[in-house]
C-alpha cells in the first residue's frame, strides 16, 4: 500500500556506505544509480503517509477545545458545578498526562520506531475517550482525561520526527505546517461538534466518543505506513531504510538519500546519547535553543487567548460559539499561508515576521485599552485575530519543523521530547498566571 514498483537494477547498499565509511569520493556509477541531480522526487509517494500521521495533531487540537463547550454540562451531571477548582482538574489532568507522555516520547520514539510509537499514543486517547464517555463520577473523568493526556504529550513529537524523516526535503517546510493545520481542524472539529451540548441533555459523552475514531484511524492506518528510515539506519537495518527510502522517494531517489544519510550520520553510531548529555554536553547549545523556542511559543500568551478571548468579544455582543469559531478560522487561516510560503521564504523569516506581528496586535489591544466607546471594541477584537493570525504563520507551526531539522539524528527523539516538555510546562503555568487577572 502506497508503494512504489522498481524494474532498475539495484547497486549493493553496503558497497554504497561503505565508500562514504572510507572517506571515498562516490563513483560516478553510483552517482547515476543514487539518483538524477537535479530532479525532486514526487511529493506524492510520501503524501499518504504524512496524512495519517497529521492524525495526531487534529486529535491534540480536538482535544484541547473538547471540553470548552460541554464544560458546563459536565459539571452539572457529574456533581461538581460551581466548583472552579475541579472544572479546573477536568482541564489541567490533561495538561499533566500530556507532560507525562511527552517525557517518555524520546525513548518511545527511539525505542519501537515511529510508526508503534503513533499506535501507543493511540492506544491511551481510545481509551481514555471512552472512559470519559461513559463515566458517572468526576474521579473517572479526570483518569480518562489523564490518560487522553499522555496520548496527546506522545503524539505530537513523534509527528515532527515522522513527518521531517519521511518527507523530500523540497516540501517538508509545507509538510510540516500540515501539523498546525490539523490542529487547527480539530479544534474546529470540537467546537462544531459541541454546539449541540446546550440544547441536547448528555451531547458532551458524545463529543468525547467521537475523539475515538480518528484514534482508531491512526493506530490501524499506521500499519500499513512506511516506517521512518532514519530510524531504521540508525538501529542498523540499512536494507529495510532502503526500502522503505525507495517507497517514499521512488527508484531514481532513494540511493541518494541513503547516501546522504550516512554521511551526516558518520562517526554518530557507537555513541549512546543519554538526557543528561543534552543538558550538560556538547549538544546543550542547540537543546537550549530548542527549548527556548517552545518557552517562548508558549509565553506569547496564545493559549490565554484561546481560552479567555470569548470574554472579548462578549463585550462586544458576539455570542461566545460564534468568537471561539472566528479565533479558530483565523488560527487556520495563518496555518495555509504558512505552508505556501515555508519552503519559498524560509522557517527563520516566517518566526521574526509572526512574532512582530505579534507585538504590533498587542500593541494594538494596549491602544485601544487606553480609550473608550466602539472603536476600543473593534481594535481589541481586531488586534485579538491579528495576534491569532501572526501567531498560526510563524510561531506556530515553525519550532517542531525547525527543530526536528537542526536536531542531528543520533539524539533528534530525546531532544524533541526535552523542548515538548519545555512547552507542556509553560502552557501549563500560563493559565494559572492569566486567571487572575482575567477575574480583575
Amino acid at each position: 500500500m502506497w508503494g512504489t514498483s522498481s524494474v532498475h537494477k539495484r547497486v549493493p547498499t553496503k558497497d554504497l556506505v561503505a565508500e562514504f565509511d572510507r572517506g571515498e569520493p562516490i563513483s560516478d556509477r553510483m552517482l547515476k544509480s543514487a539518483g538524477q541531480e537535479g530532479i525532486n522526487p514526487s511529493w506524492k509517494l510520501s503524501f499518504p503517509h504524512v496524512c495519517v500521521a497529521t492524525i495526531s495533531s487534529f486529535l491534540f487540537g480536538y482535544h484541547v477545545g473538547v471540553v470548552n463547550e460541554p464544560l458546563e454540562s459536565i459539571s452539572l451531571d457529574l456533581g461538581f458545578a460551581g466548583n472552579t477548582l475541579e472544572e479546573g482538574l477536568v482541564v489541567s489532568t490533561c495538561l499533566f498526562g500530556a507532560f507525562l507522555g511527552c517525557s517518555f516520547s524520546g525513548w518511545i520514539a527511539d525505542g519501537v520506531g515511529r510508526r508503534r510509537g503513533f499506535q501507543l499514543s493511540a492506544l491511551p486517547m481510545i481509551i481514555g475517550a471512552a472512559m470519559s464517555a461513559t463515566t458517572n463520577s468526576l474521579e473517572g473523568m479526570l483518569l480518562g482525561r489523564f490518560l487522553v493526556g499522555t496520548g496527546m504529550g506522545l503524539g505530537p513529537p513523534v509527528a515532527s520526527l515522522y513527518i521531517t524523516e519521511i518527507s523530500p526535503s523540497f516540501v517538508r517546510g509545507t509538510y510540516g505546517s500540515f501539523i498546525q493545520i490539523a490542529t487547527c481542524l480539530g479544534l474546529i472539529a470540537s467546537l462544531f461538534i459541541g454546539f449541540p451540548v446546550r440544547s441536547i441533555p448528555g451531547w458532551w459523552r458524545v463529543c468525547f466518543w467521537v475523539s475515538a475514531v480518528p484514534a482508531g484511524l491512526l493506530a490501524i492506518f499506521m500499519e500499513f505506513c512506511a516506517e521512518s528510515p532514519h530510524w531504521l539506519y540508525k538501529r542498523g537495518r540499512i536494507g529495510e531504510a532502503e526500502a522503505q527510502f525507495e517507497k517514499l522517494l521512488g527508484s531514481l531517489h532513494f540511493k541518494s538519500a541513503l547516501t546522504e544519510l550516512s554521511r551526516a550520520d558518520k562517526g554518530d553510531e557507537s555513541e549512546n546519547i543519554r538526557y543528561v548529555d543534552l543538558i550538560r554536553g556538547r549538544h546543550s547549545r542547540v537543546v537550549f535553543i530548542g527549548s527556548t523556542l517552545f518557552a517562548l511559543q508558549q509565553l506569547s500568551g496564545i493559549n490565554a487567548v484561546f481560552y479567555f478571548s470569548w470574554t472579548v468579544f462578549k463585550n462586544v455582543g458576539v455570542p461566545s460559539n460564534f468568537a471561539n469559531l472566528c479565533v479558530g478560522f483565523a488560527n487556520l487561516s495563518g496555518s495555509i499561508v504558512a505552508m505556501t510560503l515555508m519552503d519559498k521564504l524560509g522557517r527563520k523569516v516566517l518566526l521574526l515576521v509572526s512574532f512582530i506581528g505579534m507585538s504590533v496586535a498587542m500593541g494594538l489591544q494596549a491602544t485601544a485599552a487606553s480609550f473608550s466607546g466602539p472603536v476600543t471594541l473593534y481594535l481589541s477584537v481586531g488586534g485579538m485575530l491579528l495576534f491569532v493570525l501572526a501567531f498560526s504563520f510563524g510561531a506556530g507551526p515553525v519550532p517542531s519543523l525547525l527543530l526536528a531539522e537542526i536536531f542531528p539524528n543520533k539524539i533528534r527523539a530525546k531532544a524533541m521530547a526535552i523542548c515538548m516538555c519545555v512547552h507542556w510546562v509553560i502552557n501549563f503555568l500560563v493559565g494559572p498566571a492569566v486567571l487572575p487577572c482575567w477575574n480583575d
